[in-house]
């Protein structure tokens, strides 16, 4: 039926944007709780005067979310330069030395260093995989190399793939491979993760500069 069609069609053009404006409310009002928490603390302990000013702030929507994103590009700006750099090591130092919290504060700086640096190789190539078993292929992502002990005990030329799960991206699985077993793509990874996460719906464009096809080991 038309009307059927028509439905179909148009709640495909504004779903996406549903969900983007929802993610974004949702983000806002967590920081703003966050903020408003914060200057209900300091208004307890400061004068009436000041602890009104702070109530006013509280009550501006938005404000919280401009106040953290400003504080992060100002922080950005602080360790660029030598001084900065010098300030955060002192940091960095300060946490390895305390039990128990250094060991999750190692383990959090080096996924986010790994993830977020621009130098690093962690999801910058989508690639093809068999799993969960031979004969059944699947998108992935390289995330580096085996290092280390993991890579004294692993003969032969590995490197490390996360495969995430469908349509949830945020879990998967951690392999090691072989690297003949792994088919480097031409897509870019927002392609790849847009067509994991619609389960196959939304095919990514083709790259005039995509390897053959190449026949399953």
């Amino acid at each position: 039926m038309p009307i059927k069609k028509y439905l179909l069609t148009g709640l495909m053009v504004w779903l996406p944007l549903a969900i983007t404006i929802w993610v974004l409310l949702w983000m806002m009002n967590v920081l703003d709780g966050l903020f408003a928490r914060l200057l209900m603390a300091l208004s307890a302990v400061s004068s009436d005067q000041f602890g009104q000013s702070l109530d006013k702030l509280s009550h501006i929507p938005g404000l919280g979310v401009v106040l953290v994103l400003g504080f992060m590009l100002l922080t950005g700006a602080l360790v660029s330069n030598v001084a900065g750099r010098w300030w955060l090591k002192q940091w960095d130092r300060m946490f390895t030395h305390i039990p128990v919290v250094k060991s999750i504060y190692n383990s959090v700086k080096k996924v986010s260093d790994t993830l977020f640096s621009s130098n690093g190789n962690a999801f910058r190539t989508a690639v093809l995989v068999q799993f969960p078993r031979p004969g059944c292929w699947t998108i992935a992502f390289q995330t580096g190399v085996p290092d280390g002990e993991v890579a004294a005990h692993l003969p032969g030329d590995l490197i490390s793939v996360y495969v995430p799960t469908t349509p949830n991206p945020t879990g998967g699985y951690f392999l090691l491979l072989p690297r003949a077993d792994v088919i480097e793509l031409a897509m870019s990874v927002d392609e790849a993760l847009t067509y994991v996460i619609s389960m196959g719906a939304v095919s990514p464009t083709v790259h005039a500069d995509a390897n053959p096809p190449t026949s399953p080991h």
